[in-house]
């Protein structure tokens, strides 16, 4: 569980940090009080030494220990290098052995942690000498008794301290994470309910998260819910009209094929029906493929240096031929204009739109084709004079299956509303953008907009291996 995990993590880290406060913590308490207690016994051991003496045969003698009334906690016992006690600030008779037997041994100034009698203290062994020979051995004392009773209580608190904080850490990071978490219950539950009634117009509430990133999961799950269930009503849509546009021609060739079987012979006007609709399933088939190629990056662009007005010219003549006189195109601007492209994908472009215009201007209408330079980019504007496209249809005219048929009425030799979705991905793969410009009753503008080949640049062509 999330919440369980976080909180052992978060107890977990607290605890550590604790847990290396409180010895670091002892430990500088422990130090503080024992370089007091040495810091004691070593002035009390310069006092003593200041009233030392040394006979006439350089024996040493300690005329008389110093009122130790600074404390009443400290020692001192003084041995000469035989062993023998000669001052003691202890009851001789109760008190007979060296405060620190080991001591006595000593060559320098020592500071040890014994335990005398049963009592905890800490001494100074300080070897004393006489014209550079060894004169015997000063011991000052001190009870650690207070000293034990202060770093037992400064460790229960801290153990205490450390076990209720980590409790209380733990409650509190408890009940932060879930009321942090707690939205993405929310979030199981939607996803569970979109499984159960596969139901993708569900969201979860957000307005009252706060922004954090909990908030912006929530955000963007609703986001990615928002994105899903446009793609399958997209989806849906598309399914519907793939069927649609193959049920039709099939059942055209099928009905022709079954009167030809009652008819019991061949006729010339059936078959050609037959034929059309043949071409419209392969057209229809041939589009879908494109879409799906250039959706999935499996149709590569070709990028090579290219003439767009020669390109122009050409699909201008196959046009005029296309038109058959129906409407008159005329071509009213054109400049040399160089780009990198893929010129059969371009083609298609230009074949397309064009194509389109003719179908749809009326007899003896006008389409107008314009190719010039517009800010350091190539600008084709091909223009008719039909019966425009309504406002509301005019943002969807790139979606796949749209059609205007309120304002375009449809015949055999009508699209599928896959040519402009075609359009749109040549033209943005191209780096370019397209716009349409149209009202009911007053004609549509198409405007491609292309990088061109800055004259700076100079195009190489792929080299060939040579056998």
């Amino acid at each position: 569980m999330l919440r369980a995990k976080l909180t052992l993590l978060y107890s977990t880290l607290l605890g550590g940090v604790l847990l290396l406060f409180g010895v670091a913590v002892y430990a500088l308490v422990n130090f503080t009080l024992i370089g007091q207690i040495d810091q004691l016994l070593n002035d009390t051991a310069q006092e003593i030494l200041e009233s030392a003496r040394v006979d006439s045969v350089g024996e040493l003698t300690i005329l008389h220990l110093p009122r130790l009334n600074m404390t009443t906690n400290v020692y001192v016992q003084v041995w000469d290098r035989g062993g023998r006690l000669i001052a003691s600030s202890l009851d001789r008779d109760e008190f007979p052995a060296a405060l620190d037997t080991q001591g006595l041994a000593a060559t320098e100034r020592v500071f040890r942690s014994i335990d005398y009698n049963g009592s905890p203290t800490r001494v100074l062994s300080l070897p004393l000498s006489v014209g550079g020979r060894s004169a015997g051995t000063m011991q000052v004392a001190s009870s650690l008794a207070v000293t034990e009773s202060v770093r037992e209580d400064l460790l229960y608190v801290l153990v205490m301290g450390t076990i209720f904080a980590v409790m209380l850490a733990a409650i509190g990071s408890w009940l932060v994470i879930e009321r942090s978490l707690a939205p993405l219950d929310t979030v199981v539950a939607t996803a569970e309910q979109i499984n159960r009634a596969d139901d993708l117009s569900r969201r979860i509430p957000h307005k009252q998260l706060p922004n954090d990133e909990v908030g912006q999961l929530v955000l963007t799950f609703n986001q990615t819910l928002e994105r899903l269930e446009s793609i399958f009503t997209s989806q849906q849509r598309f399914l519907a009209d793939v069927s649609h546009e193959l049920r039709t021609p099939l059942t055209v060739i099928k009905g022709n094929v079954d009167l030809m079987r009652r008819m019991k012979t061949l006729d010339e006007e059936i078959l050609v029906s037959i034929d059309q609709e043949s071409n419209r399933l392969t057209r229809l088939v041939g589009d879908l493929l494109l879409l799906a190629q250039a959706e999935t990056g499996k149709l590569p662009l070709q990028q090579e240096c290219l003439e767009l007005d020669s390109l122009l010219f050409e699909v201008l003549q196959e046009m005029h031929i296309f038109a058959n006189g129906k409407v008159n195109i005329r071509l009213t601007e054109i400049d040399q204009i160089q780009i990198l492209g893929d010129r059969d994908r371009l083609k298609q472009v230009l074949i397309n739109l064009i194509s389109n215009a003719i179908q749809y201007t009326p007899k003896d209408g006008n389409v107008y084709l314009s190719l010039a330079k517009a800010d350091k980019k190539a600008r084709v504007i091909i223009r008719d004079t039909g019966p425009g496209i309504p406002a509301e249809d005019l943002p969807h005219i790139f979606e796949r299956f749209y059609r205007t048929e309120k304002s375009r009425t449809r015949s055999k030799t009508s699209g599928f509303g896959l040519g402009l979705s075609i359009v749109y991905w040549i033209v943005h793969n191209h780096s370019g953008t397209i716009d349409v410009d149209s009202a009911a009753g007053e004609g549509t503008t198409f405007t491609i907009i292309l990088p061109m080949l800055n004259a700076s640049e100079t195009y190489h062509p792929p080299e060939l291996d040579e056998d």
